[in-house]
């Protein structure tokens, strides 16, 4: 699976390290693996692994990345080996006490709400993801920067958006809940991290994320998203300049 990379730990096209990142495949998106100059990522369908990656990893669930050869299999490790050895990789993971007690939980309001409640929507039922989804973007006003802790983005912003993405397409599709567009102070962070272009190339297909939810929960849906072509829902309301 890294035969591109030679035994020095340098790629075949040149003295640029390849790093290689295996995530899980799509179940509806049909997007070739990514490759820039030192980044590649693949894609694994874990009900069908192919033949190599059941070689050499057996039934070790994605993320794995590989380094000049060597694997990292945990997450905790992954975050390290980045930490270390990738240039400026230390920048990802600073310490911000009040921006790791922000973004808590989130994940878990939304859960309850998708899953609690059986009518469609109701003000008193999203009333726990509205406060937290208010209190992030109150931070956000307050703070103005473009990302949780800065201008640059950090750990916690790999952590946030993929699930504010999450809410945006899954409360909508199961509950018709959406985030407010008087949010401004959150949708400008969801602008920002949209610009990133290793979001864009990473973030799933509309129909995924549902997929993943609906799975996950065990909710139910009469669309047959399995066979929609796959949308990717980046766009923010028109908001005050």
């Amino acid at each position: 699976m890294a035969d591109e990379v030679r035994e020095n730990g340098h790629s075949e096209n040149g003295d640029v390290p390849e790093i290689e990142l295996i995530i899980r495949a799509s179940t509806i998106d049909g997007r070739p693996e990514l490759k820039t100059i030192s980044l590649k990522v693949t894609t694994v369908d874990m009900q069908k692994p192919p033949p190599d990656f059941r070689t050499n990893f057996e039934a070790t669930p994605p993320p794995i990345l590989i380094d000049r050869g060597m694997a990292i299999l945990e997450n905790e490790k992954i975050e390290r080996h980045i930490m270390k050895t990738v240039p400026g990789g230390h920048n990802l993971f600073v310490q911000d006490k009040e921006v790791a007690t922000l973004i808590e939980n989130l994940y878990t309001k939304f859960k309850m709400y998708v899953t609690k409640y059986e009518s469609l929507d109701t003000k008193e039922a999203s009333q726990p993801l509205f406060s937290h989804l208010e209190r992030i973007n109150d931070f956000m006003v307050k703070r103005g920067t473009r990302f949780l802790t800065g201008d640059t983005m950090s750990c916690f912003d790999c952590e946030l958006m993929p699930r504010l993405q999450h809410i945006r397409i899954g409360a909508k599709a199961f509950r018709k809940f959406e985030i407010p567009n008087k949010f401004q102070g959150l949708w400008r962070y969801m602008a920002n991290m949209y610009e990133l272009e290793a979001f864009r190339q990473s973030c799933p297909a509309d129909q995924d994320i549902i997929s993943h939810i609906k799975n996950q929960l065990g909710l139910r849906t009469t669309a047959r998203i399995e066979l929609e072509t796959p949308v990717y829902t980046t766009s923010i309301p028109m908001m005050d300049s």
